[in-house]
């Protein structure tokens, strides 16, 4: 299975005094979001599932994404995707995903870059808003794969 983490988009925080769940992607964040919907759609990535978190700012990166993708894969919130995300949770998701070859996840960090460096042995790495990363899983249970790449939002929005 190609298993490709998307970090939400540029979100709002100045004077935000509302619920954390409900911030939302900031104007910058739509604009650059958008700009990486027509990439991902150049990529070809074969995208059969896009799970999101709940949280309002993952839910609106992963719509735009989604938006941008023809064929248009299946889009599910999933509440395992919200903040605590862990690989535990991952095992659980794949699991529900048995026979999907192209599966994205739409999320939050500090969990994504934890995941992620577990799934790749342990390795140190960094998921900015926005950014991309494709791993090959060669197992579920416990998952493990491969870091195929990793692009930074600058070069998803040109």
């Amino acid at each position: 299975m190609k298993l490709y983490f998307l970090r939400h988009g540029l979100a709002s925080h100045d004077n935000w005094i509302r619920p954390d769940f409900e911030r939302p992607l900031n104007q910058k964040g739509i604009e650059r979001m958008k700009l990486t919907a027509k990439c991902l759609q150049k990529l070809d990535l074969g995208l059969e599932v896009l799970l999101s978190s709940p949280l309002v700012r993952a839910r609106q990166t992963a719509e735009i994404a989604t938006d941008g993708l023809d064929p248009r894969p299946v889009f599910q919130l999933d509440e395992r995707l919200s903040p605590g995300f862990d690989l535990a949770a991952l095992e659980t998701i794949l699991h529900d995903f048995v026979g999907v070859e192209a599966l994205m996840v739409v999320g939050h960090e500090p969990d994504f870059s934890e995941v992620i460096g577990d799934l790749i042995g342990g390795a140190q790495i960094v998921v900015k808003k926005g950014s991309l990363a494709r791993i090959d899983l060669h197992g579920l249970a416990p998952p493990r794969g491969s870091l195929v790449w990793m692009v930074p939002p600058k070069l998803l929005v040109q």
